[in-house]
């Protein structure tokens, strides 16, 4: 398989964010495609059709996910959305080897030990409205969106048709996930190249909270898109120009 620049074409694999399923990516995948590489969009376990029972849901079941996915390649482009940031830093950190770089989109981009919650805590991500509208059921372990929040925390700038796909594919989170804090150690997790694409009108993970992470990462470039936190709905087209720009450094 080869991109359209003649280069054999690279792995590109996308890991979702909280309360989705690799669906997000429906929109951004094909151009991907199209362009000459393989493309693997990681369903996690106890998202979209998968079942797996929530004491099983952990962060690193669903690093295994992503690493299971990943398999024997080498040079993936490893793309985490929201609390995927989470998933693909403790996944990278196990086999920092196969791993090209790293892309956040609008999403978590931890130190050694931070966990979801603590980054989300932050005074950096005031403006967030997440808060007000997560529903927390401690005795199922699991976390959801209230309907009517939904779109003005995640997706203001997405079409009626989009948020339909959006609302009926959500499903509620494991919160053992979102308090476990990743180890990350320099010599593997620190080694990898880090991109992120911050995602300037965001009221799920707040901008500045965005610029403070990746400035900490040592990101090697930074974008800026001018959309909600989900910008793989409302702007796929920018999101997989991005992707495939990344895929030639």
């Amino acid at each position: 398989m080869f991109a359209q620049n003649g280069k054999k074409g690279s792995t590109i694999v996308l890991v979702h964010g909280a309360w989705l399923d690799a669906s997000s990516w429906d929109k951004v995948v094909p151009a991907l495609k199209a362009a000459g590489h393989e493309v693997i969009a990681v369903n996690l376990p106890g998202h979209g059709k998968d079942n797996t029972p929530v004491p099983a849901l952990t962060l690193q079941a669903y690093a295994d996910a992503v690493k299971k996915a990943i398999g024997n390649r080498k040079n993936v482009i490893l793309v985490g959305h929201s609390m995927g940031g989470i998933v693909v830093s403790a996944a990278a950190e196990q086999i920092p080897d196969r791993i090209k770089e790293i892309v956040y989109i609008g999403a978590f981009l931890p130190q050694n030990g931070e966990s979801l919650l603590q980054l989300s805590s932050l005074p950096e991500n005031k403006e967030s409205l997440l808060g007000k509208n997560l529903k927390v059921d401690e005795k199922n372990g699991v976390s959801s969106i209230a309907k009517e929040g939904v779109r003005e925390t995640f997706s203001a700038d997405v079409s009626d048709e989009a948020m339909k796909h959006y609302i009926l594919n959500q499903k509620p989170d494991a919160l053992a996930p979102f308090v476990t804090p990743p180890s990350l150690t320099a010599e593997n997790f620190g080694k990898i190249t880090k991109v992120y694409v911050r995602t300037a009108n965001d009221k799920a993970i707040a901008p500045d909270l965005q610029t403070e992470m990746a400035q900490k990462g040592n990101v090697v470039r930074m974008y800026t898109v001018p959309t909600s936190h989900v910008p793989f709905l409302s702007m796929p087209g920018v999101i997989s120009s991005i992707l495939l720009q990344e895929s030639t450094e």
